[in-house]
């Protein structure tokens, strides 16, 4: 079966590993503080705080703000659930939106439309790796007085108008969990332009406490340390920093492969009718995922028949809306995401995919176009 997402690891991960091991100092330290630098210098300088995970990221992000009870955020319906759960977290209210038919990022007309007195932030989700229409939702959150916090989990390696994606705005959270466009096995990060925002978060992601171990013990008449706020077990450890930095230079090739093989679905898969790929400019979007849709109606067949010729497929995401925990929140209809969820399928995008494979998946999807044709001859 072809996989839906690899990770692409190799030796030079695990000898930045065993470098660390051999250390002896696994947890936040010097390799960690390194790939934050690094970051950073993609960033422009901008303010780097690594964390052990993407949602970890987005609570800190959140946590930032000191939201009250009620404060809102908007969100949309169709993302991971991390989206949600950190809102929740930080002691916000997650007011759902929409998103768009054309390409599935946050629709900003039904953003503006549910801004409220109530309202603190809006969290755009960079889905599959494509960047939100920024030009509209800064001005908008100017207007209101709000934060924007970007769910850049699918985004990093991507660009806005030529700029990466953390290198402009107030707040940006990125995943390197073991599928995302680099990995660290598992890790975060928020980028920031404020220093203050940064020096809180570290103290944020270490319990509150204002010294980490690694500077307290490098010099030991500096031992004594004070939590100043409240905080969390949230930092990156060196081990998993490692295989970042290992990663890092490798993400010019991986963006490449991965536009590679996006394109060549589109193209074939654009005279199709049984299946509608998403608008991605490639030229700025690194495409995390890759998505197209079909009829509600055939999606378990079309994924029954992918299957039954090897190909995995998956759903990102179902509509958050829906599920049990969050359904109270849901104000109002949501028609557009109702249907949208049901459309979606997730189709193989990794580094490691040959062209054979690529091959397999294409020809499974041609497939079921024949399938269905003959079926409605029938």
């Amino acid at each position: 079966m072809i996989q839906v997402s690899k990770p692409s690891l190799g030796a030079d991960e695990l000898a930045a590993v065993g470098a660390v091991f051999d250390s002896g100092w696994l947890g936040l330290g010097a390799t960690t503080y390194a790939f934050e630098q690094a970051l950073s210098e993609r960033f422009g300088g901008r303010e780097v705080i690594a964390v052990n995970t993407g949602s970890a990221a987005l609570h800190l992000a959140l946590a930032s703000l000191r939201l009250n009870p009620g404060d809102e955020v908007i969100v949309p319906s169709i993302t991971f659930a991390a989206s949600i759960q950190t809102i929740l977290a930080a002691g916000g209210v997650p007011v759902f939106c929409e998103s768009r038919d054309t390409d599935l990022l946050m629709d900003v007309d039904d953003v503006e439309r549910r801004v409220t007195s109530r309202t603190r932030a809006i969290m755009p989700v960079h889905y599959c790796g494509q960047a939100c229409d920024m030009d509209r939702m800064r001005p908008l959150a100017r207007q209101h007085n709000l934060t924007i916090v970007e769910d850049a989990a699918h985004a990093f390696g991507s660009t806005y108008h030529g700029q990466p994606i953390g290198a402009f705005g107030d707040l940006t959270c990125f995943s390197f969990d073991p599928i995302k466009n680099i990995t660290c096995g598992e890790g975060g990060a928020v980028v920031t332009g404020s220093p203050e925002i940064a020096d809180a978060l570290r103290r944020m992601r270490l319990l509150g406490i204002d010294k980490d171990t690694w500077h307290r013990y490098r010099n030991t008449r500096s031992w004594q340390y004070e939590v100043t706020g409240p905080g969390f077990r949230y930092h990156m450890p060196n081990f998993c920093a490692a295989v970042g930095l290992a990663q890092l230079p490798k993400l010019d090739a991986f963006v490449a492969r991965r536009r590679a093989i996006a394109r060549a679905y589109d193209a074939k898969f654009a005279a199709l009718r049984s299946v509608q790929t998403l608008a991605v400019d490639y030229a700025e979007a690194a495409p995390h995922i890759y998505i197209v849709r079909v009829d509600a109606a055939v999606r378990d067949a079309f994924m029954a028949h992918l299957a039954a010729r090897g190909v995995g497929s998956g759903i990102h995401y179902i509509a958050n809306h829906i599920q049990p925990y969050f359904a109270p929140y849901l104000r109002g209809p949501l028609p557009g995401a109702d249907r949208l969820w049901q459309e979606i399928v997730t189709l193989p995008l990794y580094v490691g995919l040959t062209d054979d494979e690529v091959g397999t998946v294409i020809a499974a999807v041609e497939s079921f176009e024949e399938v269905s044709a003959a079926a409605g001859q029938r």
